[in-house]
C-alpha cells in the first residue's frame, strides 16, 4: 500500500512517503555540509525520511499509484491557481477508490470569531483576526541578506483561505465526487492514524474525498 503525505514539515511517519518543498530541505540534502547549513538558516533539520517534492510541479510518483494521500495545513500556503493545480495532481496520483484527506484553516471560523469578538466590545478584534489569518504583515521584514534568506526559506505566509463550500466546489472541479466532512481519526482507513494530529483539526476545514472507481 502506498501512503503519501505532501507538505509534511517535521511530521514524517515511517509508514508514509513524506514530501516537502521547503528550500531548506533541498539545502539539507547537500552531502556533508547540508544538514549543518540548513540548521543554521532555519534552526532545525527535517527527519531523514522526508523527500523533496512539490505538489504543484509534480511529486516523483506515478499517476494512479497512491492508495492514501494526506496534507495538513499546507494548501492555504498556495495561491488560488496553485491550489487548484494541487487538487488536480492529487486526483491524478490516487488509485481509483483511493482516499485523500485535507486539513486547513477555516475562513468561516475566523470570520465568526472576529464578529463575536467585535460584538463583545473587544477593541483588538481586528488585530486578533489579522494575526489568525496568517496573511497580514505585523512588522516589516528584514532587508538584510540573512533576513531575506530566512524569509525565503520559511514559506510560512498564508496566501489564500478557504471554507467548506469553496473547497468542496474546487474538489468537484478536480474530479472528486465522494466528499464528506471528517474529524480527527474518524477514517475507516487506519493508515491515517499514523499521520494525523488532533490539534490541527481544531477550527479547520477537514474533508475526506475518495476517487471514483469507474
Amino acid at each position: 500500500m502506498t501512503n503519501v503525505q505532501f507538505g509534511c514539515g517535521l511530521s514524517a511517519p515511517s509508514g508514509w512517503r513524506n514530501f516537502d518543498s521547503s528550500p531548506t530541505l533541498r539545502i539539507q540534502k547537500i552531502p556533508l555540509l547540508g544538514k549543518a547549513l540548513a540548521r543554521k538558516l532555519q534552526g532545525f533539520n527535517f527527519p531523514d525520511n522526508v523527500e523533496y517534492g512539490d505538489i504543484i510541479r509534480g511529486l516523483p510518483i506515478k499517476d494512479s499509484s497512491c492508495d492514501n494521500l494526506y496534507c495538513s495545513h499546507v494548501l492555504e500556503h498556495l495561491s488560488y491557481e496553485d491550489f487548484n493545480t494541487a487538487l488536480e495532481n492529487a486526483h491524478n496520483y490516487l488509485k481509483p477508490g483511493g482516499t485523500f484527506r485535507i486539513v486547513m484553516p477555516d475562513l468561516n471560523r475566523l470570520i465568526t470569531s472576529y464578529i463575536a469578538n467585535l460584538d463583545s466590545g473587544m477593541a483588538d478584534a481586528a488585530v486578533i483576526f489579522n494575526r489568525n489569518t496568517g496573511m497580514a504583515t505585523e512588522r516589516t521584514k528584514s532587508t538584510s541578506f540573512k533576513g531575506l534568506v530566512k524569509s525565503y526559506m520559511g514559506n510560512s505566509a498564508h496566501l489564500w483561505l478557504w471554507d467548506y463550500p469553496s473547497t468542496i466546489k474546487a474538489l468537484e472541479a478536480a474530479g472528486f465526487d465522494q466528499i464528506r466532512k471528517c474529524e480527527f481519526n474518524d477514517s475507516k482507513n487506519e493508515a491515517f492514524r499514523e499521520v494525523e494530529t488532533e490539534s490541527r483539526f481544531q477550527n479547520a476545514v477537514c474533508l475526506e474525498v475518495i476517487k471514483r472507481t469507474a
